[in-house]
């Protein structure tokens, strides 16, 4: 066990962080002498959308890796549909079985976050989108948290452990505010001293009326104005809004930017959009409901076979012009000009590729092109946990 109650990266490659229904059923697989070649493929059964991100295949590669299976699976980052294999897995079950929780929890998880962060970014209107909600989350999976929101489609990330590949995000907290006499004492220290590649970015709402101090800032420099209140006072959140720019406009900044943040839902970002220019959002992508993938067999010893409810076989899922696709039986022939989605990634324990983050990124991006139109507006994605930055 770490320190902080996590499980040591070393523990689970052994496959020591599992269920115990793994572990007895490979004690019981290995008295009785049995240890078939199977086929599993990872489906989602439901997605709150109709479609979900596929996301956490790299931390899955680096667990398989070295261990006698195939693995072949979808891109990180490529849009998927329900009952779709997004990933196969293929050896000796006694090879792999014990590791069917570690794999299922990387996608699950990873996955939620992409496609939450993916369905804001569709009702966003071209808006900046930052993810601020790794407070929300185990800091030991801030990594993961914003690399999942990161490929999902957000402009920029918040914690400083996020890979450096993603581009940081944050202006400053209300504590450092409070730390000066006065917003225009801070604003103007943050100003002199902050290094010349950070944006001037000033929280407005610390100790008094949001225009007030969104004029301060912008006297002193500011790019941008933060709001970080939307709930914590009952008042109209559009209305606050529409002072503040009018303050800004009436006063000559017309080109300073108004951020929002503090609890910010899917909804807030629908209703705000054309006024706000940049949203800081916490548990709306961070504390997004796991993807509910299944991991279920296919295939026994070559003979399609599969549980209630399941499609026996391995299968292929194409992609035709226009996003649609189509799931066929493994080595049928595809439609005219689809695109298989499902590739090698490993070969009897041997890491085949390992595509970029950028890729995984630029894919979604591409697809969600298609989605748009397509995101519900009224839909509970992680929207009850409040995160700011």
């Amino acid at each position: 066990m770490g320190r902080f109650a996590t499980v040591e990266d070393d523990r689970i490659r052994r496959g020591e962080c599992t269920d115990i229904y793994f572990v007895r059923t490979e004690e019981i697989l290995r008295r009785s002498g049995r240890n078939p070649f199977i086929s599993m493929e990872v489906t989602a059964a439901e997605l709150p959308m109709g479609w979900g991100v596929f996301c956490g295949l790299d931390d899955v590669l680096s667990l398989m890796e070295g261990i006698p299976v195939t693995i072949d699976a979808m891109d990180e980052g490529t849009v998927f549909f329900p009952g779709e294999p997004v990933l196969r897995i293929e050896g000796h079950y006694l090879d792999f079985a014990r590791y069917e929780t570690a794999v299922l929890g990387f996608l699950c998880h990873a996955s939620g976050i992409a496609t939450a962060a993916a369905s804001v970014r569709c009702i966003s209107s071209g808006k900046k989108i930052y993810s601020f909600g790794s407070r929300r989350q185990h800091p030991a999976i801030a990594s993961m948290v914003e690399r999942a929101a990161w490929i999902g489609g957000v402009d920029a990330v918040s914690n400083t452990a996020a890979s450096p590949a993603i581009p940081l995000a944050g202006t400053m907290p209300h504590s450092f505010v409070m730390c000066y006499p006065s917003p225009e004492d801070a604003f103007a220290a943050f100003d002199r001293h902050a290094g010349p590649d950070v944006p001037r970015i000033f929280l407005c709402d610390t100790f008094c009326d949001e225009k007030k101090e969104s004029l301060a800032g912008a006297r002193s420099g500011a790019q941008g104005v933060r709001l970080d209140t939307p709930r914590s006072r009952r008042g109209n959140m559009r209305a606050i809004l529409e002072e503040v720019r009018w303050e800004l406009d009436a006063a000559g900044f017309p080109d300073v930017q108004i951020v929002l943040s503090g609890g910010v839902t899917r909804n807030d970002i629908i209703a705000y959009r054309d006024i706000v220019d940049a949203f800081g959002v916490g548990g709306a992508i961070a504390n997004a409901p796991v993807v509910d993938f299944a991991m279920d067999i296919v295939s026994i010893d070559g003979v399609p076979c599969a549980k209630r409810g399941k499609k026996s076989g391995t299968k292929q899922v194409w992609e035709l012009q226009g996003g649609r696709h189509v799931l066929l039986p493994s080595g049928h022939p595809g439609p005219e000009g689809g695109i298989p989605l499902i590739s090698p990634f490993i070969r009897d324990g041997v890491v085949g590729k390992r595509p970029p983050l950028s890729a995984a990124r630029d894919r979604l991006i591409r697809s969600l092109l298609q989605l748009e139109g397509h995101v519900p507006v009224n839909l509970d994605i992680g929207d009850s946990a409040p995160g700011s930055r």
